[in-house]
Order: C-alpha cells, then sequence, then structure tokens
C-alpha cells in the first residue's frame, strides 16, 4: 500500500489517514508531497490513474483501490484487517482495530467521529493547523469558542463513561483518538487552556510515539505556507 500526505506541520487530514494506517499494523509506503507548491501539481500529474479529481491528501493507493478521505481510508483498513484476521482463523471475524468493542462505547465513538468529520469550521478556519507554531493570546470569535466547548463535552462524556481502561477517550486507543489528534495539535498551538482531565488527555496523545514520530516530521519540514504562517496573528 502507499499512502500520499501532504505537509505534515499542516495537514490535519493527512495526520488522521497517517494514523489510521498505524494503527491497522499493515505496512505501507509513505509518500510525503508538498501540497502547497508546484510539486504538488506535477505529483498528480504522474499519478493521473490513482489521482481523484478532488485533488485531495491523504490518498491510500492499494493495488487497484484508490481512497483519498480521511473517514473512509479508516474504514478500508478496519475491513482489510479483519478480512486477514478472517482469512487466518478461518473464523467470524476478527475484532476491530479502531471502533470500541462496547456497542455503546461504539456507538458514542462513530458518532463523535463523524462529528469531527463534518464539523467545527470556525476552529478549523480561525486555528488552521500548524504544528511547530505556538500562539499567545488568540482572540477566537464566539463560534469558534462553541465549537471548543463541544469538544470539550464530548471528551469529558467519552473519559467519564468509557475511559477507565486506558489515557485515551475509550480508554484503549481508537478511532477518536485518530480523529481528534489535530484538534488535539491546535489547542497546544494556540495555548487553549483546558480542564485537568483534558491536558492529560492532550499529554497522552501528544507522547504517543506515533505523535512523536509525525512532529518529527513537522519539525524537519522547510516547506512553509505563508498563509497558515500568518493566520491567528
Amino acid at each position: 500500500m502507499k499512502l500520499i500526505i501532504g505537509n505534515k506541520n499542516y495537514s490535519s487530514w493527512s495526520l488522521r489517514g497517517w494514523l489510521a494506517a498505524k494503527q491497522s499494523g499493515l505496512s505501507f509506503e509513505e509518500i510525503t508531497v508538498n501540497i502547497s507548491g508546484e510539486e504538488w501539481e506535477d505529483a498528480k500529474k504522474g499519478w493521473a490513474d490513482v489521482q481523484p479529481s478532488s485533488g485531495k491528501v491523504p490518498i491510500l493507493w492499494d493495488g487497484e483501490v484508490v481512497i483519498w478521505d480521511s473517514l473512509a481510508i479508516m474504514e478500508y483498513l478496519d475491513d482489510k484487517v479483519r478480512e486477514q484476521c478472517r482469512t487466518a482463523n478461518k473464523a467470524a471475524g476478527g475484532e476491530s482495530r479502531f471502533w470500541p468493542k462496547d456497542p455503546v462505547a461504539r456507538g458514542l465513538c462513530r458518532s463523535m467521529v463523524a462529528e469531527m468529520h463534518s464539523s467545527y469550521l470556525p476552529l478549523r478556519r480561525e486555528m488552521p493547523m500548524n504544528v511547530r507554531r505556538r500562539v499567545e493570546g488568540i482572540a477566537l470569535g464566539d463560534e469558534a469558542r462553541g465549537n471548543i466547548v463541544r469538544i470539550l463535552s464530548l471528551w469529558a462524556e467519552a473519559r467519564s463513561r468509557f475511559g477507565s481502561g486506558g489515557p485515551f477517550l475509550f480508554g484503549g486507543y481508537s478511532a477518536a483518538d485518530i480523529f481528534y489528534a489535530p484538534v488535539v495539535s491546535r489547542f497546544i498551538t494556540y495555548g487553549v487552556g483546558v480542564p485537568q482531565f483534558a491536558e492529560t488527555y492532550m499529554e497522552a496523545l501528544w507522547e504517543h510515539d506515533w505523535m512523536q514520530e509525525w512532529i518529527a516530521g513537522a519539525e524537519d519540514e522547510e516547506w512553509r505556507i505563508e498563509a497558515f504562517e500568518m493566520a491567528a496573528g
């Protein structure tokens, strides 16, 4: 498999696709492209057979299968791993690597992931992902502040109801942590004040080996997207 991702410093959706690939446990080749320059346009021309018309990252390329949406990538990888388990064990199917086993927890987790996937535009707009940057005293609009309150309330519900088995939102590492990882990055970049439970969760996610690997990659990048550097003062 090949996973085509954008700039690690800025591309929140690429981070989600990359974490999903890591969580799958499957081997994949990582291809990182600067999505703001001519390199990206040249790369798309070279991938004419697999590049979807949307021209967005991440893109998972697995033989004849091409998937270009982070949630779809995660679901594809989940199916692929479970099918491999069924084939190897000749059983009904293995447990998901992404969704909690408990049906009530799984329902909440799916809802939280779907909401993250489709919502929070004010937060995305006013707090663009920038792993390397630190901003003090950001002035947010009411809608962005409302997004933050909503996210913290969801984190609190997941942790209080299902977080006893570990430091992540549903105890063990799950799809919810994959999809809210860029939010953790944004909260750290812009110095968002959070309750102690959220600070503890954010620290656990930020210190995870995969996040540290991604952060190191972002730190090593020389690419800059000035529009994101200028955002939020």
